[in-house]
């Protein structure tokens, strides 16, 4: 990371600490999900609806992370990105030492960060309140969780791209906001679903990262499928962005 990106990445860092619906959406939120859901006495129960008989509470700890990774990709990063580039700030950018890929760049690590802290949180709390256990296999739960952060910054990005200005973008990752926490199992924990849905929410992002979270929670390494599916929708998304963002 060169000079100019880090002084730029400490100016986004205050910023965004500034911003306490930023703040809370992205770092709060998620646990205080968990911790509401962890609060109905039969979600503390096994549940013969989901696989294993485990406990609702303990399947939602993995879309509790993908939560926040929706929400820095989709509500956080989009608006922000746009409205830069809408009030002239990329273009003055171009002229300086500074140029704007240094912007974009600190967007993307500030926001992975704060998704990544508000996954630990998520962790920590469901261990702690509710006796959630740890991640049975640390190093596949980290991939697929790196995989899942990279594929949601590249959805926010691909979002930006095609937003002219910042409440295009905010319309847009409002609109794409609720679909994907359905197929991250916001509303219903995707192991509880039919067979048929499943089978098709395997094949979106986040429906993959919750598939793969929840197979490394358990101990297992998370499917190839899974890590593919999520590799696939990381490089399209990607391509999207860098084929259709403009800096003015």
């Amino acid at each position: 990371m060169t000079a100019a990106t880090r002084a730029v990445l400490r100016t986004e860092v205050r910023l965004f600490t500034r911003e306490p619906g930023a703040l809370f959406w992205v770092m709060a939120a998620p646990t205080v999900l968990l911790v509401i859901l962890g609060l109905i006495p039969s979600f503390r129960e096994p549940s013969a609806d989901i696989d294993g008989g485990r406990r609702v509470i303990d399947v939602y700890v993995p879309v509790s992370v993908l939560f926040a990774l929706i929400m820095a990709g989709l509500q956080a990063m989009p608006p922000v990105l746009a409205g830069y580039r809408e009030r002239g700030v990329l273009r003055r950018m171009s002229t300086t030492p500074v140029r704007p890929a240094a912007l974009l760049t600190a967007q993307l690590a500030l926001h992975a960060a704060a998704a990544l802290v508000s996954a630990v949180l998520v962790i920590t709390v469901g261990r702690l309140a509710f006796d959630v256990a740890l991640p049975g296999n640390v190093p596949g739960y980290a991939l697929a969780l790196l995989l899942a952060t990279a594929c949601g910054l590249a959805l926010g990005a691909a979002v930006c791209a095609v937003s002219r200005t910042q409440k295009i973008a905010t319309a847009i990752g409002t609109a794409a906001f609720f679909p994907t926490i359905f197929t991250a199992g916001v509303y219903i924990p995707v192991q509880a679903m039919p067979d048929t849905l499943r089978q098709i929410i395997q094949f979106t992002p986040y429906g993959a990262a919750s598939g793969a979270l929840d197979e490394a929670a358990g101990g297992v390494w998370p499917g190839w499928f899974a890590l593919g599916v999520m590799a696939l929708w990381t490089v399209v998304l990607t391509g999207a962005a860098v084929r259709w963002f403009r800096w003015e």
